[in-house]
Parts: structure tokens; C-alpha cells; sequence
């Protein structure tokens, strides 16, 4: 399950130029991995619809909008692109709801500390984790992210690393969050000769080694599954996963 090298390929993901030509040349609204509906338990179990909501990483993605629809009152919404994000200032003029910036999540300092209820990351740290000096960026990225949270809060990142490639990433003390791990498969996926959907809850937590890793008999439904981290940033010490050194197969 070491996917993030072999999913890579020549772009720079964490590049402006590179968002900013592929919004010119795309601007179909787009959203990846997965749609609100498949995320909506998740979010409605964590967030009330009064919090406070960064969306991460933003892009021309329908998921906002979506959330708006469903009784959310104050997202906010960053990406690197500024195509991408004049596009969505222009659509949702109307929606008092949405907000939408210009800015690097490497550096979001125009933020004060504990700003956000919730932090949304649907493919954002994935991108980084393919761009140029990724454990830089994934630890700038995160460090920014942890320092925006509230402690109560909850940042939700979705992406395709599994355990081994996001625990290193995820569990400096410093950040002081509680990680609980879901899977959810591809949108779309039928197992193999049964049309019918698994009976086990999206939202049931994996059980993880004491080392934070999945099971050694654990078996994806999906090859291609999504993780979903659930880290819940807490006002107290938390028994951390012992902490290991980031390799490069794990980049």
C-alpha cells in the first residue's frame, strides 16, 4: 500500500503555475475523491453546522456548496490558485456563506490561532506529498493547520495514504491530536460478484496496531480505498504513537 511514489508523476503538484494553467484550461467544477454525500456522515457527525469551517485546498469543488445546502453558515475556502479561486469568488458572489482566498497552506498567517472549528483536507496534503521537498510541506502544511484548530476542533483529512505513508505525518506531539482512522471505497465500487454495499458502518474506526499501523490480516474492501483521519485536536496531553523517522518510502 506505498502509493504516494508510484501515484506521483512529473507535475508539481504544490506549484501555483501548474493549478493556475490546469484552471484556464478546465474549469468544470470538479471534486476529488470523494463528493459530500459520501462524506456528509462523517461531517455532520463531527461539525455542527454553526462551526467554523476551513476548506483546505479548495479548487472549483461543488463540496462547499454542498455543505452550505446542508445547513453549514461559515466556510472558508483557500487554494494556491488565484484562477481557481477569482472563478469561485465570481459564482458564489451571492452566498454570504462561502469565503474565498488566495493562499498557500504552507503559510496561512493571515489567520490568528485557533480560528477554525474544522479544517477540510480532500487531496491537499496528497498534492503536496507529490510536489517538490514534500516532508517540508506536509510539515508546513500541518504545523499551520494544528496552529488554526481550536482545541476541540477537528481536522479531516481524506486522502490515499494509507497508515505507514500519514502516521509519520500526523503524529508529532506537538499537534496534540487524537487520530481515529476510517475507510471508505471508491465511489462507485461494487465488490466483486456482489452488487450490494458492505453491511459494516463508514463510521466505525479501524482498530490500530500500537504502532498506528493497520492490522497485519486487515483487507481492503477497495484496492483503491480512501482514508479518512479523524484528528481531534484536544486541550491536553495525548498518549502519542511512538513517533519514527520518515524514509523514503513512506514520502
Amino acid at each position: 500500500m506505498q502509493r504516494d511514489v508510484s501515484s506521483c508523476n512529473t507535475y508539481n503538484y504544490g506549484d501555483a503555475h501548474y493549478w493556475d494553467a490546469r484552471y484556464v484550461q478546465d474549469a468544470l467544477s470538479f471534486d476529488w475523491y470523494q463528493r459530500y454525500s459520501s462524506l456528509r456522515p462523517f461531517v455532520r457527525n463531527f461539525v455542527p453546522t454553526s462551526s467554523r469551517v476551513l476548506m483546505v485546498g479548495c479548487g472549483n469543488s461543488l463540496m462547499s456548496e454542498d455543505m452550505v445546502k446542508d445547513g453549514y453558515e461559515d466556510i472558508t475556502n483557500v487554494d494556491i490558485s488565484s484562477v481557481a479561486i477569482e472563478m469561485m469568488q465570481t459564482k458564489y458572489a451571492s452566498l454570504p456563506q462561502l469565503k474565498y482566498m488566495q493562499m498557500d497552506v504552507r503559510d496561512m498567517s493571515y489567520f490568528a490561532d485557533d480560528s477554525f472549528d474544522t479544517v477540510i483536507d480532500k487531496g491537499t496534503l496528497d498534492s503536496l506529498m507529490c510536489g517538490n521537498d514534500a516532508p517540508l510541506s506536509a510539515s508546513r502544511m500541518l504545523g499551520e493547520v494544528s496552529r488554526l484548530i481550536k482545541p476541540g476542533g477537528t481536522y479531516f483529512l481524506i486522502t490515499y495514504g494509507d497508515p505507514k505513508v500519514r502516521m509519520p505525518h500526523l503524529n508529532p506531539s506537538a499537534y496534540n491530536w487524537k487520530i481515529s482512522l476510517c475507510i471508505i471505497p471508491r465511489p462507485g465500487f461494487k465488490k466483486p460478484g456482489d452488487c450490494s454495499s458492505s453491511s459494516k458502518s463508514c463510521l466505525e474506526a479501524i482498530p490500530l496496531t500500537s504502532e498506528g499501523m493497520l492490522p497485519h490480516d486487515y483487507v481492503l474492501e477497495d484496492p483503491d480505498s480512501h482514508f479518512i483521519y479523524i484528528c481531534r485536536k484536544t486541550d491536553e496531553e495525548v498518549a502519542q504513537i511512538p513517533s519514527y523517522p520518515l524514509m523514503e518510502d513512506v514520502l
